[in-house]
C-alpha cells in the first residue's frame, strides 16, 4: 500500500524544479544574450529620431525625382515630343536633303574611283580628277564664280526694330540645312568661317558693311531653299513678324554668284606634293 505523502512528495519536487528554471532563465552566462520584448528598453526619443529621419529622406528623395522629371519635360531637346509639327517637318526636310547630299558625294568619289582603276593612264587620269577636284573646293572655298538653279532672296528693313545679326546668321544656317551649295549675302561671298555682326552703323558680315534691302543669292534645290525660309514658324516669319521686314523669296533657274574671295594665305598649313 503507497503512503498517501507520496503525490504530495511529488508534487512538491516539481514546483521547486520549476522554480529552479525559472531563476536560470534569468540568470546572464555571457553565452546567450537576454533577448527582451519588442519594444522593450527602446527610447521613445530615438524612435521618434528615426522616424524624423527617415521622412526626411522619403521628401528629399521625392523632390529630386520631382526636379529630374521637371528638367526632362522643359528640355525640348530631350524628346521630339516637345517640337511642334512645324519644327519637326523642317527636321525631317532637313535630314533628307543632307541624306541625299552625302549620297551623291559618296557617287561622285566612288566614280572617281572606279575610272582611276579602270583607265589606260592613270597619270592623266588622277591629273584629271585633280582639276574636277579643284573646281569644287574652288566653289567651296568662294574663289570661283558659280551659277545654277536657285532662289534670291530680299529682305527689306524692318518697319518695327533694326533686324539683329543672330537672325540674320540663322537665316544663313537654314539655308546650308536645306542643302544650299552656293551663297551670297548682298556682296559678301558666304564661306564656312562667314560671320554676320552688329555695328553702330548696322550689320557687318566678313569686315563688309550691309545696306538693306539684304539679298541672298542661293544656288541649290529652289523649292528646298524656298521652304527653308516661309515654313511657317521659321526664319522668315520671324523676321516679317518681330522685325516687321518684307520678305521676298524668287525661284530661278540661272542664279549667278559672281562675288569672289582672294585665296586664303596660310602661316602654318602647307600643301601635301
Amino acid at each position: 500500500m503507497r503512503s498517501t505523502r507520496e503525490p504530495h512528495d511529488l508534487l512538491g519536487k516539481l514546483h521547486k524544479q520549476h522554480a529552479q528554471d525559472r531563476e536560470n532563465d534569468r540568470t546572464q552566462t555571457g553565452s546567450f544574450p537576454i533577448v527582451r520584448k519588442r519594444g522593450a528598453g527602446r527610447s521613445p526619443n530615438g524612435s521618434s529620431r528615426s522616424r524624423f529621419t527617415t521622412s526626411v529622406l522619403i521628401v528629399v528623395l521625392c523632390g529630386m525625382l520631382g526636379f529630374g522629371f521637371a528638367i526632362q519635360i522643359n528640355n525640348p531637346t530631350s524628346s521630339y515630343e516637345a517640337m511642334s509639327e512645324d519644327e519637326l517637318t523642317r527636321l525631317i526636310s532637313e535630314t533628307s536633303t543632307q541624306v541625299q547630299n552625302l549620297e551623291q558625294r559618296k557617287t561622285e568619289l566612288t566614280n572617281q574611283l572606279d575610272s582611276l582603276k579602270a583607265a589606260a593612264d592613270k597619270q592623266q587620269e588622277v591629273e584629271r580628277i585633280a582639276k574636277e577636284n579643284e573646281e569644287t573646293s574652288g566653289l567651296l572655298s568662294g574663289r570661283l564664280p558659280a551659277q545654277g538653279k536657285g532662289v534670291v532672296i530680299t529682305v527689306s528693313k524692318g518697319s518695327k526694330e533694326q533686324i539683329d545679326a543672330a537672325t540674320m546668321f540663322q537665316l544663313l544656317e537654314e539655308l546650308r540645312n536645306a542643302g544650299v551649295e552656293v551663297m551670297a549675302l548682298n556682296n559678301v561671298r558666304v564661306v564656312t568661317s562667314t560671320y554676320v555682326v552688329e555695328t553702330k552703323s548696322g550689320l557687318e558680315s566678313d569686315g563688309e558693311t550691309l545696306k538693306t534691302p539684304y539679298t541672298i543669292k542661293a544656288i541649290g534645290d529652289p523649292q528646298n531653299l524656298q521652304n527653308a525660309v516661309n515654313i511657317a514658324g521659321g526664319v522668315g516669319s520671324r523676321l516679317k513678324v518681330k522685325f516687321g521686314a518684307n520678305v521676298q523669296v524668287t525661284s530661278s533657274d540661272k542664279v549667278i554668284i559672281d562675288e569672289v574671295r582672294a585665296s586664303r594665305s596660310y602661316t602654318y598649313a602647307k600643301t601635301v606634293e
